[in-house]
């Protein structure tokens, strides 16, 4: 019985914390539609958070490669005063790097609803 109780305190305590974390996050980053999307991100900088295979395998076309896994390093790369689009696959990866980057000072960080697997627009390969 008490390995009941502490997997269900365990599952509360993991809920809460998603919660609060969904509730940052909608706070920090604008998600946006694809619509929106396709107006604004040409006037932005476009950041793509998935892995180099991900990205080579198709990506938004405009966008720049800097995994999640890379963006501590590679934040210098990113301009603080223009607007950040994000994207990963489905929307997770993006959202943690939008909390990265608003602790860093970044304000406009705007994220792509559904990640790339919703999107529908123009996509380039490796090959293309």
């Amino acid at each position: 019985m008490q390995a009941v109780y502490t997997l269900l305190i365990a599952i509360a305590i993991f809920a809460i914390y998603s919660i609060i974390v969904y509730l940052y996050q909608r706070k920090i980053v604008k998600t946006i539609s694809e619509e929106e999307f396709r107006q604004g991100y040409r006037k932005a900088q476009l950041i793509d958070v998935r892995e180099p295979n991900e990205f080579s395998a198709g990506h938004v076309l405009g966008a720049r490669n800097i995994p999640l896994s890379q963006l501590k390093m590679r934040k210098g790369e990113i301009r603080s005063d223009k607007p950040v689009y994000l994207y990963c696959q489905n929307g997770m990866r993006s959202g943690r790097a939008a909390q990265f980057l608003h602790r860093k000072g970044y304000r406009q960080l705007s994220q792509l609803q559904g990640g790339f697997k919703k999107w529908s627009g123009k996509v380039k390969t490796k090959n293309s």
